[in-house]
């Protein structure tokens, strides 16, 4: 029996970021939808490259859309639900 998935939590400020972001990269929107789906499916998925943040985002990880782009998420693991953050280039998102 294959686990429950896990849920995409995403708030208003999250959805603005997206939307900005998504303006800006129209090029990535297939990658960006694919990388939620696999993220909801299996968050340690290796082509996600799931880790942990340091400094000022600690206890927050990241995912990655393409090598340049990627979602900080809030992982809430004991609720299966997972909350992005922020979407963006890796200087926006860190």
């Amino acid at each position: 029996m294959p686990a429950a998935k896990y849920m995409l939590v995403f708030t208003e400020q999250y959805n603005r970021r997206a939307a900005r972001f998504l303006k800006r990269h129209p090029d990535l929107r297939q990658h960006y939808l694919k990388t939620l789906q696999l993220l909801e499916a299996n968050p340690a998925h290796p082509s996600l490259r799931l880790h942990p943040l340091q400094g000022k985002h600690q206890g927050m990880h990241s995912v990655s859309i393409k090598l340049s782009y990627r979602i900080a998420l809030e992982l809430l693991i004991q609720d299966r639900q997972i909350i992005p953050v922020n979407v963006g280039d890796h200087g926006a998102v860190y």
